[in-house]
């Protein structure tokens, strides 16, 4: 149980935000039909990568979750599991979801060592980078030229547009996360999104949303999408609006409950880009 906490398997949410892009570009490269495999490999592929991160994260920031009130319950933070357990579970599920890329081509493997490099570095990105959000955002969205890679052997220019939106997305959604610890992360010396956007972050947040749906909407012209993705597109700004709701007054609930909304935004993208493919 300490470590089905360690990994976060109690809180799905970030599982989702890996997963949705990554099925956006998995669709899309495959012309909404990918191999099973392919679904099977992405989708446990995510949950193993994001449980990996996890668990690194808590090593890396294992002296800093202490001291803030939403995560000093973790279970390495608290003393409950020892450090060298974390790197271990970090190692393990990184070597279990390498096992599963065996039957994919080179292209994948390349892309693969990035992605747990990625994954690895993150969590120092905090000690000296003003937006860690945005390499978390690559991180976040590597599965995106991984599964065109796996269809495709190439990463057009689709891939590219998907990955960028992808580390915009992130940039919102996780400053929003941010700003829910932001009075501890200043007192820590810690870098995030929220302190650097300061008074200007709601603002921030919301032009992060319109990137993000503008390089999504890019991607529907170069792949010559019709009418279901552009009501995917439609949604996802119905929702971002929502969010603008709840972080607006700045308060921990609303913020926290619009990071967690996220999935719906990730979900309407991924229908359109589905509805795209397997309706008339």
């Amino acid at each position: 149980m300490l470590y089905w906490r360690l990994v976060r398997m109690h809180k799905p949410i970030g599982t989702l935000l890996l997963l949705w892009p990554t099925m956006w570009a998995l669709l899309t490269a495959a012309d909404g039909h990918p191999a099973p495999y392919l679904v099977f490999a992405f989708t446990l592929g995510t949950l193993l990568m994001r449980s990996a991160g996890c668990a690194i994260n808590d090593w890396a920031d294992r002296d800093i979750d202490l001291h803030v009130e939403r995560t000093r319950e973790r279970p390495l933070t608290s003393g409950l599991i020892r450090p060298w357990e974390a790197v271990a579970v970090f190692v393990t599920l990184s070597l279990l979801a390498g096992l599963l890329i065996l039957p994919m081509n080179a292209l994948v493997w390349k892309l693969a060592f990035v992605a747990v490099f990625l994954a690895a570095s993150y969590p120092f990105t905090k000690r000296f980078f003003a937006l860690p959000q945005a390499y978390l955002g690559i991180a976040f969205g590597f599965g995106i030229p991984m599964a065109y890679a796996a269809v495709q052997e190439s990463l057009p220019l689709s891939a590219w547009l998907m990955l960028a939106a992808n580390i915009s997305w992130a940039l919102a959604y996780d400053t929003e996360y941010a700003m829910v610890d932001r009075e501890d992360d200043l007192k820590l010396g810690i870098r995030t999104a929220a302190i650097t956007f300061g008074r200007q972050d709601v603002a921030a947040v919301m032009a992060c949303y319109a990137i993000t749906l503008g390089l999504l909407a890019a991607v529907g012209v170069v792949e010559q999408f019709r009418s279901w993705y552009w009501l995917g597109i439609a949604i996802a700004v119905v929702i971002a609006l929502y969010h603008y709701a709840l972080i607006r007054d700045r308060s921990r609930e609303g913020c926290f409950r619009a990071f967690n909304h996220n999935n719906w935004f990730g979900a309407a993208i991924f229908a359109g880009v589905a509805a795209e493919f397997w309706l008339p």
